[in-house]
């Protein structure tokens, strides 16, 4: 993956899309297998706002039967058991458990109707995914971690976990695989119209400044929270924040639904790369949409929300870091965002620009999918989705299983530890075989970057060389999340870019400069 923004240059595009999210990589994905010309464009990094800061999961929405939307349950589990299938080594299943207490919001029966339900939507999952109840005792031993005064029992259910940041990565991937032109740092600052159409528009690098036109017959917006900024767009949808914490490992492969006592919203705790990521919150936003803080509020509401089930209390000393997002709703007189609808809709203005509105990271391909669909109408030309049941670009073609067992074999003769394996092949794919050479020239490599982390350095080095990373902060949160999994001295930061010189080609003025921007971020604002 390399940044050719020269390539942006004198040629005309079928689709110009704005905005590397999930919708702006799976609709870029999608058109450009289509045919279609394609080029997207980001003004940050890829997923470098709400998409690298969601819950990390691929999930019908249990939560969403209490509100009777099952139309987007049904198609959320549709798109999960298809994702599972596609993308093993980028979609994986999670088991969670939902206790039950004496005074939980919802009970026993009524949970087990809803998990029949949730099953009986998704039709194609396997026996194992079927959701089973556990009596007090047993449900406390599987999670001996949970208060067991006044627990009844408890279910577990299957749902699915992704890397969030790596997901779009992949896909803009494939896009480019598929002759679409990516490039990121690169603002949208004017559409250009005529005779009140748009055409294209006028873009400027952000790296250099420079300014340049692109012209395109189609134009799509899918620019996430900055929908906000769009005059036109007032009306149609709500911003609302949600914040996680990055905890203490509390769980090994399996996670927690459960209900905040204050005001019976849903949260989760699920294991991340060794460690607990607990959230979300749900709170309408107004403030500027490229400053996104994580108030004192935030983080006592996930706490005590937390330490009503746990044991062993959290403090503020045991939260190792935090990230937060804005979501995008549809508009809504709904008085708490968590009650507003995740389901998507897309909206054309008069001057033929197409905006993305609302939806979740799980649904997102058949939302594309519609998206190009329009596209693809108004150029007049006859296509049908491309992304549907297509195995993901970093995909293996080999049996899954198979191939699996036969990386961990080669990853244990390269001194490679087991977890570190197991993130490496999640977040590469097939592509671990080029990581794997790399070992194989310097057996150094295999090390972890951070003793703590199942993180390597030639997984390091691999994303910084074959990436697009301009950057630090773009290596250290997003193709690794090294950030947001632990807190980076100045002398870790420097430790790292050492071993980069030779590929970033970065002087020690930049270096610096990286470095402080990085260690810019925050634990959260008090």
């Amino acid at each position: 993956m390399k940044r050719h923004l020269p390539l942006l240059q004198n040629q005309p595009f079928d689709l110009l899309v704005c905005g590397g999210g999930i919708y702006g990589a799976w609709t870029a994905y999608d058109a450009a297998l289509r045919g279609l010309k394609v080029a997207i464009v980001e003004q940050g990094d890829w997923a470098s706002t709400t998409s690298s800061a969601s819950s990390k999961l691929i999930h019908g929405g249990l939560r969403y039967l209490e509100s009777y939307d099952f139309k987007l349950v049904k198609k959320s589990l549709a798109e999960r058991q298809m994702l599972l299938k596609m993308a093993p080594h980028r979609v994986w299943p999670l088991r969670f458990g939902v206790p039950v207490y004496a005074d939980s919001r919802v009970g026993m029966l009524r949970l087990k109707l809803g998990l029949m339900l949730y099953d009986f939507f998704a039709a194609e999952s396997t026996p194992a995914m079927r959701h089973r109840h556990f009596d007090s005792p047993h449900f406390a031993t599987h999670f001996p971690i949970l208060n067991e005064s006044m627990l009844k029992g408890g279910f577990v259910y299957t749902d699915a976990q992704t890397d969030d940041a790596r997901l779009v990565l992949e896909l803009i991937a494939g896009a480019m695989d598929a002759g679409a032109v990516c490039v990121n740092y690169c603002k949208v600052i004017e559409l250009m119209e005529a005779e009140g159409r748009a055409y294209g528009a006028q873009i400027q690098d952000q790296i250099s400044n420079t300014i340049q036109k692109i012209h395109a017959k189609q134009i799509v917006q899918t620019i996430g929270q900055w929908i906000s900024t769009v005059t036109t767009s007032q009306d149609w949808c709500r911003l609302a924040k949600g914040i996680h914490l990055v905890m203490p490992a509390v769980l090994k492969d399996e996670a927690l639904l459960l209900t905040a006592k204050s005001d019976g919203r849903v949260f989760f705790m699920m294991p991340w790369y060794g460690f607990t990521l607990l959230g979300t919150t749900d709170t309408d936003y107004r403030g500027d949409p490229a400053q996104i803080n994580i108030e004192a509020e935030d983080v006592s509401y996930l706490l005590a929300a937390a330490n009503s089930y746990l044991k062993a209390a959290w403090t503020e000393t045991d939260i190792i870091s935090s990230f937060a997002g804005v979501r995008v709703l549809k508009q809504s007189s709904q008085s708490m965002p968590s009650a507003v609808s995740r389901d998507w809709e897309l909206k054309t203005t008069n001057n033929g620009v197409h905006y993305s509105i609302g939806g979740k990271i799980t649904s997102a391909r058949q939302d594309a999918a519609h998206i190009v669909d329009t596209v693809c109408a108004q150029l007049g030309i006859k296509t049908t989705c491309a992304t549907q049941n297509r195995p993901f670009p970093w995909a293996p073609a080999e049996n899954y299983t198979e191939w699996l067992s036969a990386m961990q074999a080669q990853a244990i003769k390269l001194n490679i530890d087991a977890e570190s394996t197991k993130w490496l092949i999640r977040r590469h794919g097939k592509r671990v075989k080029e990581i794997y050479l790399s070992i194989e020239s310097k057996p150094e490599l295999a090390a972890r970057i951070i003793p703590s982390l199942p993180l390597i350095l030639a997984d390091l080095q691999y994303c910084a060389r074959h990436e697009m990373v301009v950057h630090l902060d773009d290596l250290l949160r997003r193709r690794l999340p090294l950030m947001i999994l632990t807190q980076l001295t100045e002398d870790h930061l420097r430790q790292i870019t050492a071993k980069l010189t030779d590929i970033l080609d970065w002087d020690e003025t930049v270096i610096s400069q990286e470095i402080e921007n990085c260690r810019q971020y925050p634990l959260y604002n008090e």
